[in-house]
C-alpha cells in the first residue's frame, strides 16, 4: 500500500532542490551580550581566545557529572528558521579522549527529547576541530530512514536524527548542546553557531547494488565482475590467517591456565577478575559479533524514485522482494514492498544457493578476525555450528499485562506479578531451547532486550515503573503488589499520608489511578525504589526459574540493559549468571559501573558500535567517528577498556553488516556499523584493527605485557 504522506514529502525533495539559502549567524561569542543569552544546566562556561592574533573568541563549556548536563539557548520570542536546513556548530575538543555529545532543537515548551524537538548525536576526536550540522528541515524518519545523504559541503559532519516527528521551523523556542552522564568533567569549545542550507534531492540516490549513487570511495563496487577478484583476495587473506594462535577450538585462551572442565560454559572469578570458562576449562573472554545473517531488507513502497535500478519480479533477483506488514518505527509507511540488496548481492556473488557457503564463510571470517562468539540476533541456522561459540536469543511475548515506565521506546515493561507472565516466559523459551538443546557451544541465553526499566525523568527514570503501577487501576497485578507492600509497612493510611505527603481518604482510594502530588520525600523515594526492586526481582526470578527448566546447563545472561536503575541491576545480580548491558559510548568508564564492583558480579556488553560517513553511508549510528581509520582506532580503544575492567567478561559488536542505505524496514536505521558493506565487502580497517586488538586480548586481560612469557 502506498503512503500518501511519504509520496508528498518525497515529491518535495525530488522535484527540485530549493535555491541555496544564506547562512545566518546566531552566536559567535564575540560579545558579552551574546554570552548573557546562555543558560547553564549542570555546566560551566567561559569565553576563550580562539585566535588571539585576530582577536577572535569562542566559548569553552565544561560538562559536570549529572544525568543530562547542557548549555541551553532560549528565545525571548519564537525564532523563525524557515528557509534553512541545518543548525551548524564549530566544535573543538581540547581533551585527550574522544567526546560524545548531543544537539537538540525545541519548537514547543513540551519538548522532552522525544516529541516537539529534533535531536542528534556526534563524537569528536581528541584534539580535533570539526563542524557538525543537525538537519532541521525534512526529518529523515519521514522517509523511513534515520539519516539523509550527507551535505554537498564536505567539511561538515551530519548529526543523524534520533527523533521521529516534524519540527515546526517558524516556532523554534530553544536549542542546546548536551551530554548524557559524562565523567571527568569533559570540555568542548564552541563557536559560530549558525543556520545553513542542507537539503538535497533524493532521486536515484541508490544504485543497483544498494550503494549511494552519487559518490565514490575506496571499496565501492562499480561492476559485478569485480567480485571474482574480491573473492580471490579474501580467500588468500583467510588462508593466511585462519585463526588467531592464542585461541583454542572454543576460542578460549590456549596458553592460559587449565581449570576444571565441566562440559559447558560457566562464569568464574580467577586472580581477582571475572572470566567465562570454556567447556574444556580454559579462560574465555567473549568477543562477539551481533546479527550474523543476511536478512537486510528496506522499504520500497512510496520511495520508488530513490532507486536507480530495481529488478522486475520476473527476473531471478526479483525473488528478493518481500511484503511486510507492521513496521513499528519507520514513519508513515507501516506496510508494503521491501527489497533486500544484500541478499541480491550474495546471489550475484556466489550464485542462487548462496546461503550455505556464505554461512561457512561467515564462520571462517569470525575466527580469522579474532571473534570467538556469535552474538545476539544472529540467524538460528548458526546454532550448533560446532566451530564458533554463540549466545541464544529469546524474547518474552504473550498475553500478559504491561506497565509504563514513562520511557517506553521499545514498548511497555512486563508485569511479572501477572500469573500469565510465567506462562508467557515458558512458551517464549520453548522454541529457542529446542533449537539449542544441550549443545556445549552455546554460552547462554539473552532473554529480552533493552526493557523499559527507566530512561527519563527524575534520577534517570528510576521510579518510572512505580509511577506506572500507581497510574493503573485496582485490577493491575503490579499495583496490587505495590499496595500490599505499602499496607504491610504503614499501620494505617494516616501514617502513609503523613510520610508520603499526600491526602488519601483511605486505602481504597489507591484502587483508582493515582499520581502522588507534592514534593518527593525521602520515604516516598525509598518506597518507590523498593517496589521497583521487588518488581525486578519477580521478573528475573521468574525468567531464571523457567530458563533453568529447559536449559539447566547454560548461563542466564540477563536482559541487556540500555536503560537501567540501580534497583534493577541489583535484582539482576541476584538471579542472572552474568549481568548484561548495551553500552554505546567511546569506551567503558569504570566510574559509571562501580555498582558491579560493589555487587562483585560478572557482566557482559551485548552491543556497541561506531560509524562514519566517508564510505557512502548516511548515518554514523549511535557513536560517530570521523572516518574508517578513526572507527577502527575507536574499536580497539573500546575493547581494551572492557578488557581492563575486572567485572566484564566480554563485549559484542553491533553488527555484522551495514544497515540498508535507505533504512531497515521496521525502524529506518541506516547506520555505517558493519564489518561488511552491502556488497559483502569487509572494511579492511576494521579487519586489521580487530585482529590486532584480539591478538593481545588474553595477555592484556591477565595483566601480562604483550610479548612477555608466562602464566597469570
Amino acid at each position: 500500500m502506498l503512503s500518501m504522506i511519504v509520496l508528498v514529502l518525497l515529491g518535495l525533495l525530488l522535484c527540485a532542490v530549493p535555491a541555496e539559502a544564506q547562512t545566518k549567524l546566531l552566536l559567535s561569542f564575540e560579545t558579552g551580550d551574546e554570552i548573557q543569552k546562555l543558560q547553564a544546566n549542570n555546566t560551566k562556561f567561559e569565553a576563550v581566545d580562539r585566535n588571539a592574533t585576530e582577536g577572535k573568541r569562542a566559548l569553552q563549556v565544561e560538562f559536570l557529572p549529572a544525568e543530562w548536563p547542557n548549555l541551553m539557548v532560549r528565545a525571548e520570542k519564537p525564532w523563525d528558521w524557515r528557509g534553512f536546513g541545518g543548525l551548524a556548530i564549530d566544535i573543538y575538543n581540547p581533551g585527550a579522549e574522544p567526546i560524545s555529545f548531543g544537539v537538540r532543537v525545541d519548537d514547543d515548551p513540551r519538548a522532552d527529547g522525544a516529541v516537539h524537538c529534533r535531536q542528534g548525536g556526534g563524537t569528536i576526536e581528541a584534539g580535533k576541530h570539526a563542524t557538525f550540522v543537525l538537519p532541521i528541515g525534512a526529518n529523515p524518519m519521514s522517509y523511513g530512514m534515520r539519516g539523509l545523504p550527507i551535505s554537498a559541503q564536505p567539511d561538515m559532519r551530519s548529526l543523524g536524527s534520533m527523533t521521529p516527528g516534524p519540527l515546526n521551523l517558524d516556532h523554534i523556542i530553544a536549542f542546546q548542546i548536551f551530554m548524557h552522564r559524562p565523567s571527568g568533567n569533559p570540555r568542548l569549545v564552541l563557536d559560530n553557531i549558525r543556520l545553513v542550507p542542507w537539503e538535497q534531492s533524493l532521486e536515484k540516490i541508490v544504485d543497483e547494488f544498494g550503494q549511494y549513487s552519487r559518490g565514490d570511495w575506496p571499496g565501492k563496487l562499480k561492476r559485478a565482475d569485480e567480485w571474482k577478484r574480491r573473492i580471490a583476495e579474501e580467500e588468500a587473506d583467510l588462508k593466511a590467517t585462519p585463526d588467531l594462535p592464542q585461541f583454542d577450538r572454543y576460542g578460549g585462551w590456549a596458553q592460559g591456565p587449565q581449570l576444571s572442565a565441566t562440559g559447558y560454559f560457566r562464569a568464574e572469578k580467577h586472580n581477582g577478575k571475572w572470566w567465562l570458562v570454556t567447556p574444556e576449562g580454559r579462560l574465555f573472554f567473549s568477543i562477539g559479533m551481533d546479527c550474523v545473517g543476511y536478512s537486510n531488507a528496506t522499504f520500497i513502497t512510496g520511495r520508488e524514485q530513490m532507486f536507480a535500478k530495481l529488478p522486475s519480479r520476473e527476473e531471478p533477483l526479483g525473488r528478493h522482494f518481500g511484503q511486510i506488514e507492521g513496521g513499528v518505527h519507520s514513519g508513515p509507511v507501516k506496510q508494503g514492498t521491501t527489497y533486500d540488496f544484500f541478499a541480491a548481492n550474495l546471489e550475484r556473488k556466489y550464485g542462487r544457493d548462496f546461503a550455505a557457503p556464505w554461512y561457512d564463510l561467515a564462520l571462517r571470517r569470525l575466527r580469522s578476525w579474532g571473534f570467538n562468539t556469535i552474538g545476539n540476533w544472529s540467524d538460528w541456522r548458526l546454532y550448533r555450528n560446532g566451530k564458533v561459540a554463540y549466545v541464544a536469543t529469546a524474547h518474552i511475548s504473550g498475553d500478559h499485562a504491561r506497565i509504563s515506565s514513562g520511557s517506553d521506546y521499545w514498548g511497555q515493561m512486563h508485569d511479572p506479578f501477572d500469573p500469565r507472565f510465567r506462562e508467557s516466559v515458558a512458551a517464549s523459551l520453548k522454541g529457542v531451547a529446542a533449537a539449542v538443546g544441550d549443545d556445549p557451544w552455546c554460552i547462554g541465553y539473552f532473554v529480552d532486550n533493552e526493557l523499559s526499566w527507566g530512561g527519563g525523568g527524575e534520577e534517570g527514570g528510576r521510579y518510572g515503573l512505580a509511577y506506572g503501577a500507581l497510574a493503573q487501576d485496582g485490577r493491575s497485578h503490579a499495583k496490587r503488589a505495590f499496595i500490599n507492600m505499602l499496607r504491610a509497612k504503614y499501620d494505617d493510611v494516616s501514617e502513609f499520608n503523613r510520610i508520603w505527603g499526600v491526602n488519601l481518604s483511605g486505602w481504597e482510594a489507591l484502587e483508582a489511578p493515582f499520581r502522588p502530588a507534592g514534593t518527593m520525600t525521602e520515604a516516598r523515594r525509598n518506597d518507590m525504589a523498593a517496589f521497583v526492586r521487588e518488581l525486578a526481582r519477580e521478573y528475573f526470578r521468574t525468567v531464571r526459574e523457567e530458563l533453568k527448566k529447559v536449559a539447566p546447563k547454560h548461563l542466564y545472561l540477563g536482559c541487556r540493559f540500555a536503560w537501567s536503575t540501580p534497583d534493577a541491576i541489583e535484582a539482576s545480580a541476584e538471579y542472572c549468571d552474568v549481568i548484561s548491558f548495551n553500552i554505546y559510548a567511546v569506551n567503558v568508564n569504570p566510574k559509571q559501573y562501580e555498582i558491579l564492583t560493589r555487587l562483585d558480579r560478572p557482566a557482559i556488553i551485548g552491543e556497541f558500535h561506531f560509524g562514519a560517513l566517508d564510505r557512502g553511508m548516511f548515518h554514523t549510528g549511535l557513536v560517530s567517528a570521523a572516518n574508517q581509520n578513526e572507527r577502527a582506532r575507536m574499536y580497539q580503544a573500546y575493547v581494551r577498556s572492557v578488557l581492563d575492567h575486572p567485572n566484564f567478561v566480554g563485549c559484542h559488536w553491533f553488527q555484522y553488516i551495514d544497515q540498508p542505505l535507505t533504512g531497515r524496514w521496521f525502524d529506518g536505521e541506516n547506520y555505517n556499523i558493519g564489518f561488511l558493506t552491502v556488497t559483502d565487502t569487509p572494511y579492511p580497517e576494521m579487519v586489521k584493527a580487530s585482529r590486532e586488538v584480539h591478538r593481545e586480548a588474553y595477555p592484556r586481560r591477565a595483566g601480562i605485557r604483550t610479548g612477555a612469557v608466562g602464566q597469570p
